[in-house]
C-alpha cells in the first residue's frame, strides 16, 4: 500500500477514526497492531510469518535477559544467541544468494568453476529496519537501560507500527515504547503539523522523486554510451530523487504518526547543506547513522584507540552501512567511499579547524562555501555508486565524467513539477536551515504560510501525471 495513493488515504482516515474511538490504551494498541499487520500483509501476506517469528523470538530473549539470578556469563550468551538469530534471519533472506554468487565468481577467477548454491528467497519488505529495531531492544534489555519493560503487544507494536514499518525511521525502544503505555489523543498542534508533513512529503515524492525517476532511469538503465553532461545531470537528478523519495516517506510517516499522537524520530535535517561527511551523517538517515554509531562503531572501539584504529572503525562501520542498504557490490563501494571520506575528514580536522576559526569573516565564509560545494559534488558521486547497477557501470560512468567520452542519446526530460519542485524544496530547506527549526514556516505571516500550502498542493496536482513508483527504500 503506497503512501502516495488514494487507498492509503482512505486507510489512514479509518485508522484515525478507529484509534480515536478506542477508550483505553490497551484497545488503542491492539487496534494499531491489527491495522499495522494488515498494512504489512498488503505487500505479501506470507511475510507476516517472518515478522511474527522475529518478534516472538527476540521478545523471548529480552524477557530471559530480565530474569533475576542470571550470571553475567549466561546473560552474555543469551545476548549472543539473540544477535546470532537476528543476523542469521537477515543474512539468509537478504545476503545468502549474494555471498554465494560472489564466492562462486571468486573461485571461478582462480580456475575453480562451481555452481553457486542459491535459495531464491523472497526478500521481505522492511526486514533490515525491524531487525535493527529488535536488536536495539534486546541490547537495551541486556544493558538494563530500557525505560519501560514492554508487554508482548507493546513490543509487537514497537516492531510493526505501520507508519515507520517499511522504511523507517529505525526507532529506539526508549523513544517509542513509552508513548505506547498511555492513551493517545493528538493535540491541535500535532494534528496540524502532521497534516503539513504529509503535504510536504507527498510533494517531495509525487512532484519531485516520481518526476525525476524516468530521466534518471533513461541514463542509468537505458542504452548508452551517454555523454558526460547526461551522466552528471542524471546523477544530480538522482541526488534529489532519492532525497525527495526517502525524506518524503519519512515526512509522511512522521505526519501520520503525529496525527495519532505519537512522535517518531526525525530522520532528515536538510542534509544537502552539509559541509563535511560528519555533518552529512548527522543530517541524512539520522536513525541509521546513530544506530551504526551506537551498535557498530562504538563496540568496535570508536575513537578510543590509535588514529589508525579510529579510521579503520569508521571504514568498517560505513561498509556495514553500505551493505545494509542492499546485497550488491555497488552498495559496498558506496559505504567504503563514505567511510573513506569520514576518515580523511577526521585526519584533516586540525587543518580545517584553522579556517573555521579564522578571525576574518570573509575567510570563514569562503571556506564554508568551498567546503559545501566540494562536499556536495562528492556526495553526488557517492550517489552514482549507489544508483549504478554494477561496478562495471561505475567504472564506465566515472571514465565518461573524467574524459568527456561518450555521446548523447535520447533521454526523458524531467517534467515541470520536478523542475519547479526542486527550487521550492531548496528554498524551504534553506529557510529551515537558517532558522534551525523543522517547522520554521509557523513563524511566517498567514498569507505566506497560505502561499506555501498552495504551492505544495499545486505541485502535487502537477505531479499527479507522473508515473507512480515504489519508494526506493522499500527494497531495503
Amino acid at each position: 500500500m503506497n503512501f502516495a495513493s488514494l487507498q492509503f488515504a482512505g486507510f489512514l482516515a479509518l485508522v484515525l477514526c478507529l484509534h480515536g474511538a478506542m477508550p483505553t490504551v490497551r484497545l488503542q494498541n491492539w487496534a494499531l497492531l491489527a491495522v499495522s499487520y494488515y498494512f504489512y500483509a498488503c505487500w505479501d501476506v506470507r511475510l507476516l510469518g517472518l515478522i511474527w517469528l522475529v518478534t516472538g523470538v527476540t521478545y523471548g530473549f529480552s524477557r530471559a535477559l530480565s530474569r533475576p539470578g542470571l550470571t553475567e556469563l549466561h546473560r552474555r550468551r543469551l545476548l549472543q544467541a539473540s544477535l546470532l538469530f537476528s543476523l542469521l534471519v537477515l543474512g539468509t533472506f537478504k545476503y545468502f544468494d549474494f555471498f554465494s554468487s560472489s564466492l562462486a565468481a571468486l573461485l571461478s577467477a582462480f580456475g575453480w568453476r562451481t555452481e553457486p548454491l542459491l535459495l531464491h528467497l523472497l526478500l521481505p519488505a522492511a526486514i533490515s529496519f525491524y531487525t535493527f529495531e529488535s536488536i536495539s531492544y534486546v541490547v537495551g534489555a541486556y544493558k538494563r537501560d530500557l525505560t519501560h519493560q514492554a508487554s508482548l503487544p507493546e513490543y509487537a507494536l514497537f516492531i510493526a507500527f505501520f507508519p515507520k514499518l517499511v522504511a523507517g525511521p529505525i526507532e529506539r525502544p526508549n523513544v517509542l515504547i513509552p508513548q505506547l503505555t498511555k492513551r493517545r489523543l493528538a493535540t491541535r498542534q500535532q494534528f496540524s503539523r502532521g497534516a503539513f508533513l504529509i503535504l510536504l512529503g507527498l510533494c517531495k515524492k509525487v512532484a519531485i522523486a516520481d518526476g525525476l525517476a524516468p530521466f534518471v532511469s533513461s541514463v542509468y538503465d537505458g542504452a548508452g554510451p551517454h555523454s558526460a553532461a547526461e551522466v552528471a545531470f542524471a546523477t544530480l537528478a538522482f541526488a534529489f530523487q532519492i532525497y525527495g523519495d526517502f525524506s518524503g516517506y519519512s515526512d509522511i510517516a512522521r505526519g501520520c504518526s503525529l496525527m495519532l499522537g505519537i512522535e517518531l524520530s526525525w530522520n532528515f535535517n536538510v542534509p544537502y547543506f552539509s559541509r563535511d561527511p560528519s555533518e552529512f551523517w548527522r543530517r541524512w538517515h539520522i536513525s541509521l547513522s546513530s544506530w551504526l554509531r551506537d551498535y557498530v562503531y562504538i563496540p568496535l572501539g570508536g575513537n578510543r584507540g590509535s588514529e589508525a584504529k579510529t579510521y579503520r572503525n569508521l571504514v568498517y562501520t560505513m561498509l556495514i552501512g553500505g551493505l545494509w542498504h542492499g546485497a550488491a557490490w555497488t552498495f559496498v563501494a558506496w559505504g567504503a567511499f563514505h567511510g573513506g571520506m569520514l576518515a580523511v575528514h577526521k585526519a584533516l580536522a586540525p587543518v580545517l579547524k584553522v579556517f573555521n576559526a579564522h578571525p576574518r569573516p570573509w575567510v570563514r565564509a569562503v571556506h564554508a562555501g568551498v567546503a559545501w560545494a566540494a562536499f556536495f559534488c562528492l556526495t553526488c558521486y557517492g550517489w552514482l555508486l549507489f544508483r549504478a547497477s554494477s561496478l562495471d557501470q561505475v567504472l564506465n560512468m566515472t571514465s565518461t565524467l573524467l574524459t568527456g567520452a561518450g555521446r548523447g542519446v535520447s533521454v526523458n526530460a524531467p517534467p515541470l513539477s520536478a523542475l519547479v519542485g526542486v527550487p521550492v524544496l531548496l528554498a524551504h530547506d534553506a529557510w529551515s536551515y537558517a532558522r534551525g527549526a523543522h517547522f520554521a514556516h509557523e513563524s511566517w505571516p498567514a498569507w505566506l504560510r497560505a502561499a506555501l500550502y498552495v504551492a505544495l498542493l499545486t505541485l502535487i496536482v502537477m505531479g499527479a501525471a507522473n508515473s507512480r513508483s515504489a519508494f526506493i527504500y522499500f527494497q531495503f
